[in-house]
């Protein structure tokens, strides 16, 4: 297996947002008030090329098979970034790739000046849960910002100074 975790690139968007479409109902949360209706899905490459962004892609043998990005929390504070768009196909999943996605959205974070990274899922999600624990995220009671996602049941902050 050769894997690679990189920056997206303009080519990778159809492929990052057939992999959010696939994964999201995998989980049932295909519904609305889920990160799967946003429209920054439709170009992932240009909703990340924004200031204060940054999202990567992991490749298998040259086929993205998930990834993972942060950008500023909406509606949120200007020193909280969100962690957003994390999704793995079958393929992708078991192999380390969330791990080493979260660790370089944690660092990107941080270069890009943030003292707190906010995500949000769902419950039915209990890998990603662990793997965001694992990496030092703490669950919180209720969601921050508005990022319109109200059908999300699970949220956790990191102090990332």
């Amino acid at each position: 297996m050769n894997a690679i975790i990189r920056p997206v690139k303009p080519s990778d968007s159809a492929a990052v947002a057939a992999i959010i479409r696939t994964v999201m109902p995998e989980f049932g949360a295909g519904r609305q008030g889920t990160a799967m209706h946003d429209p920054e899905v439709n170009d992932i490459y240009e909703a990340y090329s924004k200031p204060q962004t940054a999202y990567f892609v992991c490749e298998i043998d040259g086929k993205v098979v998930g990834g993972g990005g942060v950008a500023p929390l909406l509606g949120g504070d200007a020193s909280t970034c969100e962690l957003k768009k994390m999704y793995f196909l079958p393929e992708g999943r078991g192999k380390g790739l969330g791990r080493k996605t979260v660790e370089r959205c944690v660092q990107a974070a941080k270069e890009l000046g943030f003292e707190y990274c906010y995500l949000e899922t769902f419950s039915t999600m209990t890998d990603a849960m662990a793997l965001y624990e694992k990496q030092g995220f703490e669950k919180i009671p209720g969601p921050l910002g508005n990022t319109g996602h109200f059908a999300c049941d699970q949220f956790y902050k990191m102090k990332l100074r």
